[in-house]
């Protein structure tokens, strides 16, 4: 099992970090337990070259690799791609995610047209001095969900400026939930059963790529993987009942109608 742990603040003794560290512990704990090979990285976006995005479209339309930015994106990206899980966290910025966070979304854009994370789990995490965490949360998971990753819970916690060290045992058992619910979706591939939305949200891009001229780099990948055909209902074959992903691809059509 590989984790990836993004941390979107440049605080290493701030409460996102700190939050982090506990899941990591409760996870290796469980690892341990069960006999389960875990291989745990964590990155500080802030220690990290990531520019932001210009904006010129070069990776939509020619590929990722064509991107005139050379920063440690693509080295991101390979982490990504090697772990079966992703915590993501990020400290609540003016009601939403961190600029760093932000600037790395922005850079991975091309994955909400060419989706490559399905069948991984993702874990969202807000932590916030005080106000609301709801906003942040719903950034991240529109992202994760969108470049096909599986939601298996998310949290926001508010902690105040710092968190003393005394007061960090409260949040215990909130991170002690996090890393039961992520350790145990990665163990039973709980990415491979795609929830309702997931399913929806694969027929709605299906259906635009479905329209699309052949041609662009966008719908050569849908095609190369052979997500276009009629019969496709995700990624790869969901472990999800018959009537779920029926449903789910009746509803994604009808909403098309309005979005597309």
């Amino acid at each position: 099992m590989k984790i990836l742990a993004l941390i979107g603040s440049y605080r290493k003794q701030g409460n996102t970090a700190r939050i982090v560290r506990m899941i990591e512990t409760r996870m290796q704990r469980l690892a341990a337990q069960q006999n389960v090979p875990l291989e745990w990285e964590t990155l500080f976006l802030g220690e990290l070259d990531i520019r932001p995005c210009r904006g010129c479209r070069v990776c939509f339309d020619r590929g990722e690799h064509a991107c005139p930015l050379e920063d440690d994106i693509p080295l991101i990206r390979s982490k990504m791609d090697a772990a079966n899980g992703l915590l993501l966290a990020s400290p609540v910025y003016v009601d939403d995610v961190s600029g760093l966070v932000k600037t790395w979304m922005d850079r991975l854009a091309y994955l909400c047209h060419r989706p490559a994370m399905g069948g991984k789990c993702a874990y969202p995490l807000a932590t916030v001095g005080g106000g609301p965490t709801g906003h942040t949360l719903r950034t991240m998971n529109a992202a994760l969900l969108t470049w096909g990753y599986h939601l298996v819970g998310q949290r926001g916690l508010k902690m105040g400026p710092l968190a003393a060290e005394e007061e960090l045992p409260r949040y215990q058992p909130a991170a002690d939930k996090a890393a039961d619910k992520l350790f145990r979706a990665v163990t039973e591939q709980q990415g491979m059963n795609p929830s309702f939305v997931s399913l929806l949200a694969f027929k709605i891009q299906q259906l635009a790529w479905q329209r699309e001229p052949p041609g662009s780099h966008d719908h050569a990948y849908w095609h190369d993987q052979g997500w276009l055909e009629p019969g496709c209902a995700f990624y790869f074959p969901p472990r999800s009942g018959l009537l779920k992903v029926a449903m789910a691809r009746l509803a994604g059509a009808v909403v098309s109608r309005f979005v597309l």
